[in-house]
């Protein structure tokens, strides 16, 4: 029982370092050969975008919505996959097998 009480704990002050480097991590999306760019951290939370100056055209508008969305959904996917490994390194390093 002890032992089990023992691993928990290692597990969350684990959690909680990998919680800590991610927030510190930042991963970019990239669209339209760097014209548009989002930048998201590891706690998937948006930290700044780029607009090229060439896409603020009213008439554009659409397609810089776009074009935003996808460059956001590439960053997060990034930070969801370093995520995912580094939960994945601590889990094998408890026994816990992923």
């Amino acid at each position: 029982m002890f032992d089990k009480a023992k691993q928990l704990f290692k597990l969350q002050a684990e959690a909680k370092r990998i919680q800590n480097e991610l927030k510190a991590m930042e991963f970019e999306g990239v669209e339209l050969g760097g014209k548009v760019k989002v930048m998201v951290n590891g706690e998937q939370k948006i930290t700044d975008m780029v607009i090229d100056d060439s896409l603020m055209d009213p008439s554009e508008k659409e397609s810089l919505i776009r074009f935003l969305k996808q460059a956001t959904a590439s960053a997060i996917t990034k930070s969801q996959q370093a995520a995912a490994q580094k939960m994945k390194s601590i889990a094998g390093d408890l026994g816990l097998g992923m």
